[in-house]
């Protein structure tokens, strides 16, 4: 059995002799899988059931006429599907015919009809019928590939972005955790502000490269254990102009808003940071979502030149700084959210409160 004669046939006509007769016609041209009824009503039932390949349709029935019987099957079969619907009548008036077509049907034949002729245009309309199936599978296969590839090069990009954020890193974190703890705190932050969705995820993936620049910075002065001397601070300094500038020029929005970051996250709500001396709401709002993160696990984690503080010192370090380093809203939203016990990846969030301002 081929595709063509596995296919099933559903004919709707009240008068059973030529039901009957086309399934004869059909049997013998090879067709196995053929259904017929002679009452309009139970075609639609019929018709989600078996599901059929072709239809083959009288126009002047009882109960349901064939125009109302094409237009509710019409109503079953997907926009993007090809569902060949021929119809057998003794009315071959051009009115019926315009109609009929204009409808969806695909074909057209007068009664009496020449068994040659009604064969040869199911075949037609069944081959028809397969080809626009298979290009549909391919379709539906290229598309998949499609996905696919694109999903790989997306998971690649990320791959290359922790990378990069690792390589920052790399010399003045032992754990090599502090870019995803500040993206996983910027993101919560920025949902507790409620950013949408996009924009959340957004400031997931570009937090990680805050400090990219540090890969600049002599190891020498980033593991110092001691104060750093202005020149030498001014030297670390450099790091967000030059973070800036690797990530400068990119069509993408992720690494647009990673440039952004990098340039002005040590900026401060007072106009007292470094970056290019913005102060207030002039400061990307990411920027001042990042700055609280990075300070916040900076000072929650040891350093060569500094002890892990508390949660309680971070977070009165955190509020001391609202209006001077911070910005005053997002100050409150962060300690609001660590009250809640929203804030992800940071200690003491079991044993330690912190009082909203």
């Amino acid at each position: 059995m081929n595709a063509l004669t596995g296919a099933t046939i559903l004919v709707v006509d009240d008068h059973a002799s030529n039901v009957h007769l086309l399934a004869r016609m059909l049997a013998r041209a090879g067709y196995a899988n053929v259904v017929g009824t002679t009452d309009a009503r139970e075609a639609l039932v019929l018709f989600g059931e078996r599901r059929p390949d072709l239809v083959v349709l009288d126009l002047h029935m009882p109960h349901v006429d064939g125009f109302a019987l094409l237009a509710q099957i019409q109503a079953q079969v997907p926009a993007a599907t090809y569902l060949p619907v021929l119809v057998v009548t003794a009315d071959i008036s051009a009115a019926a015919r315009q109609k009929a077509l204009s409808m969806g049907a695909r074909d057209f034949l007068g009664k009496p009809f020449d068994a040659t002729e009604v064969l040869l245009r199911i075949k037609n309309l069944l081959e028809a019928r397969f080809l626009h199936l298979e290009l549909q599978a391919q379709n539906a296969s290229l598309e998949h590939r499609i996905h696919e590839r694109t999903r790989e090069l997306e998971e690649a990009q990320l791959e290359i972005i922790e990378r990069l954020a690792l390589a920052a890193e790399y010399r003045d974190d032992e754990t090599h955790q502090h870019t995803r703890r500040v993206a996983e705190i910027s993101a919560a932050l920025a949902l507790k502000l409620g950013l949408p969705d996009g924009e959340v995820h957004l400031i997931r993936l570009a937090a990680p490269l805050h400090d990219l620049g540090k890969i600049f910075v002599p190891e020498q002065l980033l593991l110092k254990p001691e104060a750093l001397t202005p020149g030498e601070f001014g030297r670390v300094k450099e790091h967000a102009a030059a973070g800036a500038h690797i990530l400068s020029n990119s069509r993408f929005p992720l690494l647009q808003l990673a440039e952004q970051i990098a340039r002005t996250h040590h900026e401060r709500w007072d106009g007292q940071g470094y970056g290019t001396g913005l102060s207030g709401e002039a400061i990307p709002l990411a920027s001042r979502i990042v700055a609280i993160a990075d300070v916040f696990d900076a000072l929650t984690h040891a350093r060569p030149y500094k002890r892990a503080w508390t949660m309680a010192e971070a977070i009165a370090e955190i509020r001391d700084q609202r209006g001077r380093q911070f910005d005053p809203r997002l100050v409150d939203a962060f300690v609001e959210l660590v009250a809640e016990g929203g804030l992800p990846g940071s200690p003491g969030l079991e044993g330690e409160q912190a009082t909203p301002a």
